[in-house]
């Protein structure tokens, strides 16, 4: 049996280009690949089907959409080289590309249209499909243009941790030996480190420092509270992500926790402050540190998230300028002999084809509101197409930077913000009621998607990218993923309703349509929007900016839960630890490599073990020790959290070179 030759990243995959430097990637850009195979489109399709599903069902039920990327990879790695595909590496990409739509659309599907349930409207299924499959279309045709920005001009700037760990799982499958045995040991010491905590509560998946008496007290009586996630793969997309963004992350959830909750008590302690009309009677201090964090503190990341995506896109205005001026110049050009054809590696859709995409796509979208039942009229149709226009066009680059830095979407902020906007709006032109709450919940699905659709292919583009892959055929295939995903999630929606239901007893949590719900309802009864709150997020960005610290991932970490911050910050001390300590540059650079390897187990080994406790729940098989996890889960989790630790770091520095 032929050896399969060690297959590796170039070493500048992942650091910034010396002046005059380029990046080759692992696939020869002169040279033509097999890439959409019917192997690999049939596989993908097949992937984008179950995923969605399984991703939709676990959403809706405990509000959580597993990344179905990493799993989707590890299947084609192991299928196509169980069955001995030529070439597997390019068909691979495409077959993760296509099936990754699930997660996104999923996502986007599921954070906005259950909502039409929980308030008893009024919708079609087909009308949900279009809302997903509309906004999936505008978000891949709109990020297009940013890919060379993102992928090549803002190389080894970002970190793009889940592609980082989705492209080792692909390369270390293609070359088998030491790569692969590291991968496959970490995926398993991770996989089964998280599904002991997600299936059997062996120990807590969070630590609280009111595990301890006094800690109790101070969060009662202060409001301060800490807590953890022990996850192996929350410590590993720390590494990948770096002490510098994971610093910045921590420092936006610490000034919300330790100084913006506390504050609230201190000055509002004996005052019920409602907002947003939705009928709050509980004062602050009768909440809970989290109830603030979720009821108000959280909105001023909303508002951080948002500012500081304006001001990406003011500073980016150049990108955006030379986009819009690749799009003119093409027009104007006639084609011929003497225009030099770019590399395969460079090669994207024709800028004709995006603009006539998106063009396309806005007047599918004014037809789906004007005439698909939507909205009463053709003026209220056209105000719901210029805010789906202009927010997914300002957000979209917002969703792509968020992934880039920290793998994770804020889409449900940035939607819950999309929402409110569009119910004022709405209600300023007519539409009040069971229609006007459709229609804020229809528009608010296409912007969803469109952000998470985006924010998801940038991904899938920056691996391409990593190993050599032909862009336009991830960006063409990339429609047909979305469309069957779409399909899927609706259908897969529809029969839960029918079966569990979205509001009662047992019925599905679908916490963020629930909370999208309770957002738009008094909007179209009279109420507000928490704008003192956003404003304060906003004053934060603007802050920050003049101070030069990059204000969104600051302001990702005020709206991100602070039990899923502080293991960024832990895993960033490891990689700046592990590649600091020999006066060897070399030896410093492989063990960080062989450390983001590790780190990529435990990402991979956690989203698989995520889909199989998926499964388990979906049979109704209950291997919780609900007991042993309420007494000593706690108090036990931070022993295997150190091992964890501590097996990083050895396993990182025994490499010497």
């Amino acid at each position: 049996m032929e050896e399969k030759k060690p297959v590796a990243l170039p070493e500048n995959a992942h650091r910034e280009l010396k002046p005059g430097e380029e990046y080759v990637p692992l696939l020869d850009p002169h040279k033509k690949y097999a890439e959409a195979t019917p192997y690999s489109v049939a596989l993908g399709i097949l992937m984008v089907i179950l995923f969605s599903a399984a991703a939709a069902y676990l959403g809706l039920k405990v509000g959580q959409v597993f990344e179905a990327a990493i799993p989707i990879a590890i299947i084609a790695v192991g299928l196509t080289g169980a069955i001995g595909i030529k070439q597997g590496i390019p068909q691979n990409v495409i077959i993760q590309s296509i099936g990754g739509c699930s997660g996104a659309v999923v996502a986007g599907a599921i954070f906005t249209l259950p909502a039409i349930y929980i308030l008893g409207v009024e919708v079609g299924f087909w009308q949900m499909v279009l809302s997903s499959l509309l906004g999936g279309v505008l978000g891949i045709l709109i990020l297009i243009p940013f890919r060379k920005y993102f992928v090549k001009e803002m190389h080894g700037k970002y970190p793009f941790p889940e592609a980082t760990a989705t492209t080792q799982v692909l390369i270390s499958g293609e070359s088998g030996g030491s790569s692969a045995k590291t991968l496959i040991t970490a995926g398993l010491i991770g996989g089964l480190y998280d599904f002991c905590v997600a299936t059997f509560g062996t120990w807590a998946e969070t630590i609280s420092t009111t595990v301890m008496g006094w800690g109790a007290v101070v969060a009662d009586k202060a409001k301060v509270v800490l807590k953890m996630n022990t996850g192996a793969a929350v410590l590993g997309l720390g590494y990948i992500i770096g002490l510098k963004y994971s610093f910045i992350i921590c420092c936006g959830s610490l000034l919300v926790w330790l100084v913006i909750i506390p504050l609230m008590n201190l000055i509002c302690g004996a005052d019920a402050i409602d907002l947003m009309g939705t009928g709050i009677t509980t004062t602050v201090g009768q909440m809970a540190p989290e109830e603030i964090f979720k009821t108000y503190a959280r909105h001023i990341g909303i508002g951080g998230i948002a500012t500081a995506g304006i001001i990406g896109i003011v500073k980016s205005f150049g990108v955006i300028k030379s986009a819009a001026g690749l799009a003119v110049s093409e027009f104007k050009r006639k084609g011929g002999a003497s225009d030099a054809k770019p590399l395969r590696t460079e090669e994207d859709l024709p800028m004709k084809t995006i603009v006539f995409g998106v063009v396309i796509a806005l007047l599918a979208i004014f037809a789906f509101f004007a005439f698909g039942g939507v909205v009463e009229n053709v003026w209220q149709a056209l105000v719901g197409l210029i805010i789906v226009a202009v927010v997914s066009f300002l957000f979209t680059t917002v969703a792509a930077n968020a992934i880039a830095i920290v793998g994770s979407n804020p889409v449900s902020g940035m939607t819950l913000m999309t929402l409110i906007i569009a119910s004022l709006i709405l209600v300023a032109v007519g539409l009040k009621g069971n229609t006007g709450m459709a229609a804020a919940l229809i528009i608010g699905g296409v912007v969803c998607t469109a952000l998470s659709v985006a924010g998801s292919f940038i991904t899938d583009l920056k691996i391409g990218y990593w190993i050599g892959s032909t862009p336009k055929v991830q960006e063409r295939w990339k429609f047909l993923g979305v469309a069957v995903s779409a399909v899927t999630v609706c259908g897969v929606m529809l029969v839960l309703n029918k079966t569990y239901g979205f509001t009662g007893d047992n019925a599905l949590v679908a916490p963020q349509a629930n909370a999208m719900a309770a957002v738009i309802q008094p909007m179209f009864s009279g109420g507000g929007a928490p704008w003192l709150l956003y404003g304060i997020g906003a004053a934060i960005a603007l802050v920050l900016n003049f101070c030069k610290v990059p204000a969104l991932p600051f302001a990702l970490g005020m709206f991100i839960p602070i039990d899923l911050n502080l293991p960024l910050l832990v895993g960033g001390a490891i990689s700046w630890f592990v590649s600091t300590r020999s006066k060897d540059a070399a030896v410093n650079s492989a063990r960080m490599e062989k450390g983001t390897l590790i780190t990529s187990g435990f990402i991979a080994g956690g989203a698989l073990m995520g889909v199989v406790s998926a499964i388990l729940k979906f049979a109704n098989v209950d291997l919780y020790l609900s007991d042993w996890a309420a007494n000593y889960g706690e108090a036990v989790a931070i022993i295997p959290f150190i091992g964890i630790i501590a097996y990083m770091i050895y396993a990182s520095m025994k490499t010497e070179k």
